[in-house]
């Protein structure tokens, strides 16, 4: 009903519709020419790293994003567990401190961040502070504070050298070291070294080469310091340890150098902060000192570790 009206409607306009798509030469059905427009990708900005977390290692400090120091532990083949801290080259800088009572030195000598106590400039930057060598009477090494000369400098003993811009490496006195037009502030001397060359001390099996111990036990805690030859240092230590545990754990990761600091329970001694200035927190599993220490004041020698340059 009503096909006879609607079909010569439908024939007259697609008659038309083929009339105009003729005249314009376009696919369209009327006018302009369609024109696709694509939408640009979206803009993605690039992903910046500004810490570099290391399989096995666990970060400890940041300073603006960047791991500045981070931990592993090292258990060895009979068992001593060693803790190691590694101090990232163009993240931390050191600085030498004195003691209350040793080394022996004029308090006027002395500068507000180099005494027994952490001082008012370091505070802020402080990202962790850690145990020096053995007592001067002891004979291990001689120590160079801010270029006062305290104990005179020995060739061939293990040195923590600091230079003027707070940098810090480990290497033997007189054997590369210092190194020429060197600039260096501070020097801490403490025995023969513990590794060179990345290998262990031929005297590494004898106890008694690295200091009394007390009761006479082999096993006891110690600290040792290394250089991993790229301006890392590493800080290893145990509350139970043999000499050998200490320079396997360096070498495990790296020292090229490596100089033992501290021994007994009194005296081995690291603490460290998540970012510059907040307060510390013990590192060493079962250390007798509180983190606090340094900040109280001691009575030995010791290292601040701060952010950056």
């Amino acid at each position: 009903m009503g096909s006879g009206v609607i079909r010569p409607v439908v024939l007259l306009m697609l008659a038309s519709l083929s009339i105009a798509g003729c005249s314009t030469g376009s696919t369209g059905v009327t006018g302009t020419p369609k024109t696709t427009v694509t939408a640009p990708p979206p803009t993605v900005p690039p992903t910046t790293t500004t810490t570099t977390e290391q399989p096995g290692w666990t970060p400890v400090s940041t300073v603006n994003g960047a791991i500045a120091v981070d931990t592993q532990a090292v258990t060895g083949a009979d068992g001593h567990v060693v803790t190691v801290f590694r101090f990232r080259s163009g993240q931390s800088r050191f600085a030498l401190h004195v003691g209350s009572t040793d080394p022996q030195v004029a308090a006027t000598n002395v500068g507000p961040d180099s005494g027994a106590t952490i001082g008012p400039g370091e505070a802020p930057v402080l990202l962790a502070a850690f145990n020096g060598g053995f007592e001067s009477s002891a004979g291990a090494g001689g120590i160079e504070l801010n270029g006062q000369v305290l104990l005179p400098l020995q060739t061939g003993i293990a040195s923590l050298v600091i230079d003027a811009d707070g940098s810090a490496h480990v290497g033997v006195w007189g054997q590369g070291i210092p190194m020429a037009g060197e600039q260096v502030a501070s020097v801490r001397q403490n025995l023969p070294p513990l590794v060179a060359g990345g290998q262990a001390s031929p005297e590494i099996a004898s106890i008694g080469a690295w200091g009394p111990t007390l009761g006479g036990g082999s096993v006891v805690a110690r600290s040792s310091l290394g250089d991993d030859g790229t301006g890392n240092l590493l800080y290893a230590a145990s509350m139970d340890a043999l000499p050998s545990d200490l320079a396997d754990a360096l070498i495990g990761d790296g020292a090229v150098t490596g100089m033992e600091l501290d021994i007994n329970p009194e005296w081995v001694q690291l603490a460290a902060a998540p970012v510059p200035g907040a307060p510390l927190v013990a590192g060493i599993p079962g250390q007798n000192r509180p983190a606090g220490q340094y900040q109280a004041g001691w009575t030995r020698d010791f290292v601040t570790v701060l952010a950056g340059h």
